[in-house]
């Protein structure tokens, strides 16, 4: 969230009904959308995937996220999957945690366990 608003990306929390979030542009201004019933921990992942939108694809329409397509098989999406896991678990954090599992660290910051395939890249 800190980057995103760094970046003076605007994020609003929006009820999306399955969708966990999109990423949208409007006149240069940018714009992350995140769905408002997830919890703040629930929250962190789509920031992250769609601020990989953001840096990596600012110019595409990127599709809504949906709770049930994170193997998405959209070249943009699987990249932005990846920027959000690097982004939330990076080495550095894994050598910092080297008593817990990699599963756990993932839990506590909010990267879906469907996911972690892409950190063994």
């Amino acid at each position: 969230f800190q980057i995103a608003r760094g970046l003076g990306v605007v994020i609003l929390f929006e009820p999306l009904g399955n969708k966990l979030g999109y990423f949208s542009t409007y006149k240069r201004s940018k714009f992350i959308h995140i769905n408002e019933d997830l919890s703040e921990q629930d929250r962190i992942f789509p920031c992250a995937h769609e601020l990989g939108h953001v840096l990596q694809h600012p110019h595409e329409n990127t599709p809504f996220l949906r709770k049930n397509t994170l193997f998405s098989i959209s070249k943009i999406e699987r990249e932005a999957n990846e920027f959000a896991v690097e982004l939330l678990l990076p080495d550095a954090l894994l050598q910092e945690y080297q008593d817990l599992s990699i599963s756990q660290i993932a839990i506590a910051h909010g990267i879906p366990q469907e996911l972690l395939y892409l950190k063994s890249r």
